[in-house]
């Protein structure tokens, strides 16, 4: 009886070990990150988020997400909808920010509250309010935001339209070095360096990622800023689609991409 009552002492142990588990250390597999998710020993205590538009994964010290994976699909484009910020209501308000925190950042960082899964690719989906939480958005310098970054996600955009199949993104902050913070924040936050956008062509067949620093002119190429994939698995610590025997030649991508 004293071993059968160990062992069973045990299992509620390992039970409750699972249980207690941060979400990103499991093994998660969505649709949005086309299969399992991101990996990375420095993820383990984030909090990873699963929505219908997009998933991420939350960091509680930076305040941002380290990565979001979502499907552009033509299906889901809409009509323009209002920015309507909120803190994500799925996090403990010590993992994120709240609108307040960003007060004044416009005018002194010169900055623009960037989507990282953009709204504009799920404008017509019911759930398209999520892409507003706070969880969704980092301070990304304005010349970035409205140059490059969104010629790129237009172009992600007219690729799905035009092929008529989903094109996968994974998409998030990098930190190589001191960003000044925002000038509000009443709790502590580390602002991105840059950015980085893996976007993916029939489930694999075809990658090409790029890097994007906050320096970036409004008016530069995003076409320029094209890297190999394993850059950015080198240089934000994590592994892409995991356990993917094949990552298809860039090629594809890129042409359709206009590059």
């Amino acid at each position: 009886m004293a071993r059968v009552a160990a062992v069973l002492a045990l299992f509620w142990a390992l039970l409750w070990a699972a249980a207690a588990t941060p979400a990103a250390a499991q093994y998660l597999v969505t649709e949005p990150c086309m299969g399992p998710c991101p990996q990375g020993t420095g993820t383990l205590a984030n909090q990873v988020i699963v929505r219908p538009a997009y998933t991420l994964s939350n960091n509680p010290v930076t305040k941002f997400a380290d990565w979001i994976a979502y499907a552009v699909d033509a299906r889901n484009f809409g009509p323009s909808r209002p920015r309507d910020w909120r803190a994500d209501p799925d996090l403990p308000a010590s993992a994120t920010l709240e609108p307040d925190d960003y007060r004044d950042a416009a005018a002194t960082l010169k900055t623009d509250r960037g989507h990282q899964a953009p709204l504009a690719s799920f404008a017509g989906m019911e759930s398209w309010a999520t892409t507003n939480y706070l969880s969704n958005i980092t301070p990304q310098a304005r010349a970035l935001n409205q140059g490059p970054w969104v010629r790129l996600e237009t172009a992600v955009r007219s690729l799905a339209s035009r092929s008529g199949a989903a094109v996968h993104v994974v998409t998030g902050p990098l930190y190589e070095r001191p960003m000044p913070p925002l000038p509000r924040a009443d709790e502590p936050h580390t602002i991105p360096s840059g950015y980085f956008k893996i976007v993916v062509l029939g489930r694999g067949r075809s990658v090409t990622a790029f890097i994007m620093d906050q320096t970036l002119e409004r008016n530069a190429d995003f076409c320029a800023t094209r890297v190999a994939m394993y850059e950015v698995e080198a240089r934000t610590r994590l592994i892409f689609f995991p356990g993917s025997e094949a990552i298809g030649d860039p090629a594809e991508a890129v042409a359709a991409l206009g590059c």
